[in-house]
């Protein structure tokens, strides 16, 4: 079984990044499957109390092989486009320039899709309004809950992982700071729901 100190995911978890896990265990043999949230930023902690991350890239879905250094494929959801930078930052050495990286973004236009470029690494930017990643990815990548309705929760990631390692499509390439200058205002995803 692989462990996850021999992928690149050991370091965010010994860092104590990787939260709320809905998986995070070896699937198929040399491979090591997280669907959950990555802590962005910390909080400022007083003496040895523990508090929860001011931010996070939030309901993940990755993978990482045993023995690599690097993630070919992570999709996951950010409040804030600006936070693209922390997830360059945290993630570092453990994202590859040919990598498949998704973002799903609450505060970019409902019709964008970017590829964003920050250093070497690429992404795919794309919004998010009321939905999930998983749910967004599935449609993305044309995968029908039905084809993957028996599997378990691991074979359910690998099948929607492995669809998107082979996924192409051209979007508008722009730059981080460009990107930044074109988001809008971060929206509220508490507002207009029933008490």
């Amino acid at each position: 079984m692989t462990a996850i100190e021999n992928t690149p995911l050991g370091r965010l978890d010994k860092e104590g990044r990787l939260l709320n896990a809905v998986l995070k265990q070896p699937t198929k043999p040399g491979r090591f499957d997280f669907r959950g949230d990555i802590a962005l930023k910390w909080q400022q902690q007083m003496a040895d109390e523990k508090r929860p991350p001011e931010y996070t890239m939030e309901q993940v879905i990755t993978f990482a092989e045993d023995g690599k250094s690097t993630i070919p494929v992570l999709a996951g959801y950010l409040q804030n486009f600006a936070f693209l930078s922390d997830v360059a930052d945290v993630l570092g050495d453990a994202l590859a320039p040919d990598g498949k990286y998704f973002i799903f973004c609450n505060n970019i236009d409902l019709l964008a899709k970017y590829r964003v470029t920050y250093g070497e690494k690429t992404f795919y930017v794309l919004p998010c309004d009321e939905s999930t990643v998983w749910k967004e990815m599935t449609d993305l990548l044309s995968i029908d809950k039905n084809d993957i309705k028996k599997l378990d929760t691991g074979g359910k990631t690998d099948k929607v992982l492995d669809a998107a390692l082979s996924w192409h499509e051209d979007y508008e390439t722009i730059t981080y700071e460009k990107g930044v200058s074109l988001m809008e205002p971060v929206k509220n995803r508490n507002a207009n729901r029933p008490v």
